[in-house]
C-alpha cells in the first residue's frame, strides 16, 4: 500500500487525558475523547513553512469526523498512550505528509470547540513551528488537499472566509502573530 493511502489512525486508539496544567490524568479512546463536549486530552499542532516562507495548509479529508473539508494548519494530532510529544510529532509527520522536520516548541493552550452532533475538540494543544521541503506527499485518507500560502494572503482569506478554517487553527494563528510574532517572522522569511 502506498504512503498516500495508508491507514494511520483509528477511533479506538487511546489518547492521553490531562488537566489544564498538562498533568496526565488517564487514558481514553479517541472516539470517547471527541464525544459530546469532548474530554480534555493532549494534542499538538504543527505550522510548517517552505523555503519561501509560505505556510503549508491542509484541507481535512471528507471522511474526518470533525471539521471535514476545512482548511487547517500543516499537521495536527494527538500523542497516543505511552508516547512522548517528540515521538508523536515525528510519527504524525510521516503518517500525514511523508516528511521529517526539526520542530521548535512555541507554546500550549487549552480550548474547546463544538462541531454539532458529530462531537467536539477539547484539547490542551502544544504548538510547534518547523520547515519542510517545497514538495510533500499527502496521505489522502487524512488530507484532501495541500497548499503553500503566503501569510499576507492567508490573512486576507481568514478575514474574508473565516468559516472555511478549523477553530483551533484560527486561535493558534492569532496567538502566533500576537504573542510570538518575532519567532514566527524567523520562519516566514525566505531561507
Amino acid at each position: 500500500m502506498s504512503n498516500a493511502h495508508r491507514i494511520v489512525s483509528s477511533e479506538a486508539e487511546e489518547l492521553i487525558l490531562v488537566d489544564r496544567d498538562d498533568n496526565e490524568t488517564g487514558h481514553l479512546s479517541k472516539a470517547a475523547c471527541h464525544d459530546g463536549d469532548g474530554v480534555l486530552h493532549r494534542a499538538f499542532s504543527l505550522f510548517l513553512f517552505d523555503s519561501a516562507g509560505r505556510l503549508l495548509l491542509q484541507k481535512r479529508a471528507a471522511a474526518k469526523r470533525l471539521w471535514p473539508g476545512f482548511w487547517s494548519n500543516s499537521c495536527c494530532s494527538h500523542p497516543r498512550r505511552g508516547e512522548t510529544m517528540e515521538v508523536a510529532t515525528r510519527r504524525r509527520l510521516q503518517d500525514e505528509l511523508n516528511v521529517e522536520s526539526e520542530l521548535e516548541y512555541i507554546y500550549k493552550f487549552a480550548y474547546q470547540a463544538d462541531f454539532g452532533a458529530a462531537g467536539a475538540e477539547h484539547e490542551l494543544c502544544h504548538v510547534y513551528l518547523g520547515r519542510v521541503p517545497d514538495a510533500v506527499q499527502a496521505n489522502e485518507l487524512e488530507i484532501e488537499a495541500l497548499r503553500f500560502v503566503d501569510t499576507g494572503l492567508l490573512e486576507q482569506e481568514l478575514d474574508a472566509t473565516p468559516d472555511q478554517f478549523t477553530p483551533w487553527f484560527k486561535l493558534e494563528w492569532r496567538a502566533l502573530n500576537e504573542a510570538h510574532g518575532e519567532r514566527l517572522k524567523d520562519f516566514t522569511r525566505t531561507v
